[in-house]
Formats: structure tokens, C-alpha cells, sequence
């Protein structure tokens, strides 16, 4: 289990401070090779990394304040250049992780396959096993999975993804401007950020979507595909939090279904 702590450092500087167990090594590596490689994109803000060991990384801290409208339409356009910043591949070249579990980066030659094969499959096992899902959900999903490739909209090239964008790993600065935190970074489909940001929330999320289409405008037909994309997080969360939100991922499979028709 991985700790975080605010702490001051000696040079009086504020940061947060996350402390491993063995065997975290893996999910400490895996944060940093994703806020590295945000950072290398100069599109968003990212914190500081100030120091690294096997088991600790030390991050500078940003003080919160509160969103604007103006941050957020900010944040609408760096993202977009974040995403076309790009990515070699559908995947990482390092393990990553997702909350608590691990999450598989390997790459695949398609998003429909890398979506299909490391993110819905193996979190609906989990999901399953867990008792969060039943056999009707289950058969739902299965459709899903075997249409990635018909309900993913026009093919596009590989965007570089935060991964897990929910609401609070985005931190609204005192001047109202957005940084990005706890990444679960990996090349993938741009829409997945966007859906993540919807699911659980965003302050102004109507700005953000606006500026993020006019910088780099989504293929038609984009809204109808959010809840394809929302899928992965409400299955990682059913695996670790119950049947409440395997509940949503079924739900959100059958209207990724019926916005194919």
C-alpha cells in the first residue's frame, strides 16, 4: 500500500511525499515513467518530480484554490495538445497500474484491440469474480466487446492519454489553473480522457469540451461514444468497490449499444 503525505522538505519547500511497501515498486516506477512522459509533452501542467528512489517519490506540491471558466477552457486546449502530442503505439512500454490493481500496457496494433483486450476483458473478469456482475451484465459487456471495433468512431492515431483524468486528479492552482496528477499515462484513444472527465464530474465541463473541440475538433458523433470509453473505470471500480457500480457498467454498455444504431 502506497502512503501519501504532505510534507515540508529542507529547503522549506512544500511537496507530497509517497511512501511504498515492497512490492510497490512497480506502481511507483509506473507513476513516474507517466508524469515523465505528460511532462515531455510541454502541453500540460504537471508537478514537479523532486526526488526518486525505489519505494518513495517526492513531488512538488501545488496549493489548490478553485476552478474559473478561464482555467478551464485552459485546460480544454492543453489537453488537446496533449493528446496530439502522440504516442508510438496503443499501450506503454512499462506496467502500469489503476488504483489499487494492476493495469496491462502492452501495446496492440488497433485501439479496438487494445481496448477490447487490456482494459474491458480483464476488469469484468475481476469485476466478475468479485460479484459485481451477473451473468445478464456480463452477456451485455460481452457484446460490447466483441463491437469495440464497430462502436469506436473513425480510426485515429495513437493520443497521448493521462489515463485515469477523473476530476480529482486534476488540481485547480490559486490562479485558477489546472495540473494534472496520479497518471496512469499510456498511448490510446483521446475520446477516454474526455469520457473520464464527464463520468464523475468536472467544474465547467461545457468550456473545457468547447475549447478542446475547437483546438482539435472530435470526430462526429463523439458525445454517443462517451459511455464506450467510460466502460474501463466503471469496471475497475466495480471490481473494487461492488455491484453499485457494476450496475453503471452495464448500464453504460447498453447505451454504447444502442449509440451505434
Amino acid at each position: 500500500m502506497v502512503r501519501l503525505e504532505r510534507a515540508r522538505l529542507a529547503n522549506g519547500r512544500a511537496a507530497y511525499v509517497k511512501q511504498g511497501e515492497p512490492g510497490d515498486e512497480s506502481r511507483i516506477a509506473a507513476e513516474v515513467s507517466s508524469l515523465r512522459w505528460l511532462a515531455e509533452s510541454r502541453a500540460v501542467s504537471v508537478p514537479e518530480l523532486l526526488s526518486v528512489t525505489d519505494l518513495r517519490l517526492t513531488i512538488a506540491l501545488v496549493e489548490p484554490g478553485g476552478a474559473t471558466a478561464g482555467g478551464a477552457e485552459a485546460f480544454g486546449r492543453a489537453l488537446a495538445d496533449l493528446h496530439a502530442s502522440g504516442s508510438p503505439t496503443f499501450g506503454a512500454p512499462w506496467p502500469g497500474t489503476i488504483g489499487e490493481l494492476a493495469m496491462a500496457n502492452t501495446p496492440a496494433g488497433s485501439w479496438p484491440d487494445f481496448y477490447a483486450e487490456r482494459r474491458l476483458l480483464p476488469y469484468m473478469a475481476l469485476a466478475r469474480d468479485a460479484g459485481a456482475l451477473d451473468r445478464a451484465g456480463t452477456g451485455v459487456l460481452d457484446q460490447v466487446i466483441r463491437r469495440v471495433g464497430d462502436l469506436a468512431g473513425p480510426a485515429e492515431p495513437p493520443a497521448r492519454l493521462h489515463g485515469d483524468l477523473w476530476s480529482g486528479n486534476v488540481v485547480w492552482d490559486q490562479g485558477g489553473a489546472a495540473w494534472v496528477i496520479d497518471p496512469a499515462a499510456h498511448g490510446g484513444h483521446r475520446e477516454t480522457d474526455l469520457a473520464m472527465l464527464a463520468l464523475f464530474g468536472a467544474p465547467f465541463l461545457d468550456r473545457l469540451l468547447a475549447t478542446y473541440h475547437e483546438t482539435r475538433p472530435l470526430a462526429p458523433g463523439w458525445p454517443q461514444r462517451l459511455p464506450l470509453h467510460q466502460l474501463h473505470p466503471l469496471l475497475v471500480h466495480a471490481a473494487l468497490f461492488g455491484p453499485a457500480y457494476g450496475h453503471q457498467a452495464v448500464d453504460a454498455a447498453r447505451r454504447a449499444l444502442a449509440g451505434a444504431l
